[in-house]
């Protein structure tokens, strides 16, 4: 499994039945294929589908669904098709419990950069100022590093997306908790160590007394 699979299968892990979760581009999007049957998420897409399912197998994809990315979808069943006012206006309405973002920086305060690189084009905030915003809970999910660059920082150095907005960070190493404090390490996996983890996070953060070991193969 590579990290980009296991951060998303442990995003789904961590999402309730009954929830409305919007995911953003990227890693967000694989989410939907590791929800099991026990729950009922609503996964919700910025580019006006409700209900929106997992990538559809090869071949089989409807030029006319598809993800917030522009990749291939699907719809469950009583899925609905909105414009981008009905969308808004739901994400706007604070329905949305959780939102699923990746992350170019994320900080010790809760801070989420993900728009901006100086110097580089990347696609734009999007609805993402309006998602951490509004949504219960945000979930960044991403990998650690970026090529050796440090991602968890002790201030983001980036034009922020959201300020002190994430509640969570999930990555093939490790998931933070965020509190007013700052971070909490809670878990790592069974293939990392504390003193990597250490490595690669230049934020400051405390190790939960009851730090879980995620077991994979």
């Amino acid at each position: 499994m590579n990290s980009r699979t296991f951060i998303a299968k442990r995003v789904a892990d961590e999402l309730v039945d009954g929830q409305i979760v919007n995911l953003g581009i990227g890693i967000p999007t694989m989410v939907p294929k590791f929800v099991g049957e026990d729950k009922t998420i609503i996964f919700q897409s910025e580019n006006g589908i409700i209900n929106i399912g997992p990538t559809p197998p090869l071949g089989q994809d409807n030029p006319n669904i598809y993800d917030a990315g522009g990749a291939p979808a699907t719809v469950k069943p009583g899925g609905q098709f909105v414009d981008s006012a009905t969308a808004f206006g739901l994400i706007r309405s604070g329905k949305v419990d959780v939102t699923v973002l990746g992350a170019v920086q994320v900080d010790e305060a809760g801070n989420l950069a993900n728009w901006n690189i100086p110097n580089k084009m990347l696609v734009g905030f999007g609805g993402a100022m309006d998602l951490v915003t509004c949504a219960k809970n945000v979930i960044v999910a991403m990998e650690h590093t970026a090529k050796g660059t440090i991602k968890i920082m002790k201030e983001c150095s980036f034009p922020l997306t959201g300020s002190k907005c994430v509640t969570k960070i999930i990555t093939e190493l490790a998931v933070f908790s965020v509190i007013p404090e700052g971070l909490v390490l809670e878990e790592i996996t069974s293939k990392t160590s504390l003193d990597e983890v250490r490595e690669k996070t230049e934020a400051d953060y405390q190790v939960s007394p009851d730090l879980k070991i995620n077991q994979i193969d």
